[in-house]
């Protein structure tokens, strides 16, 4: 029963996050700090937030794929935090069995939502469990691939550039000067110039 509770409290703050355009944790700092005329957010309500926020990529990214020709961002707000909290449950918490996650998603949905979406919610996050080894491990190989960019990031930030001050090398002594001679600068006609403007574009 604490956690059907914590679940709803976990909604309702994903919802008014979403709706807001705020962020997850921005608002759920806000909800922890001044619960106004709530009690205090349970502590599971807070980790299914942090957990959605944490993996909210992976977790979009796996309902999107399981919605086939539907969006995430077209799903009615209630039903995607639906959605979201549940996948988080199934992903992430080895403690919720898949089924418990699901059930608890319907039975919030049947409340709080249109009389369509438990057999949507039913359909999208039985093929999230299904799915749940790959999307798990396309994760790990995203991270990986951005760790290895800010790796060589790093390394080119840190790389060893020219020093400008560094003197230049004296020229030889046997190379010849370009200086005119005095009577090439007495007698020979001064070359026009002519300065060209260029304007430096600002960049974006």
């Amino acid at each position: 029963m604490a956690r059907s509770t914590a679940r709803k409290r976990a909604m309702n703050t994903l919802f008014e996050a979403d709706i807001r355009g705020q962020e997850f944790t921005d608002l759920l700092d806000a909800r922890i700090v001044y619960p106004g005329a709530q009690t205090p957010l349970p502590t599971y309500a807070i980790e299914i937030v942090r957990g959605v926020a944490s993996h909210r990529r992976t977790i979009d990214k796996a309902l999107g794929e399981a919605l086939n020709s539907w969006e995430v961002k077209r799903m009615p707000a209630i039903d995607r935090a639906l959605a979201r909290m549940a996948a988080w449950e199934i992903l992430y918490n080895e403690e919720i069995q898949a089924g418990v996650a699901i059930d608890e998603a319907l039975s919030l949905a049947k409340k709080y939502s249109g009389e369509d979406t438990p057999d949507l919610l039913f359909g999208v996050l039985s093929t999230v469990d299904q799915k749940s080894a790959e999307i798990l491990a396309d994760e790990i190989a995203w991270q990986n691939e951005r760790a290895a960019l800010a790796a060589a990031d790093e390394a080119d930030a840190d790389a060893p550039t020219q020093d400008a001050s560094a003197p230049a090398s004296a020229p030889a002594e046997d190379t010849p000067s370009d200086e005119p001679t005095s009577e090439e600068s007495l007698f020979s006609p001064a070359e026009d110039s002519a300065d060209s403007i260029t304007e430096d574009p600002q960049g974006n």
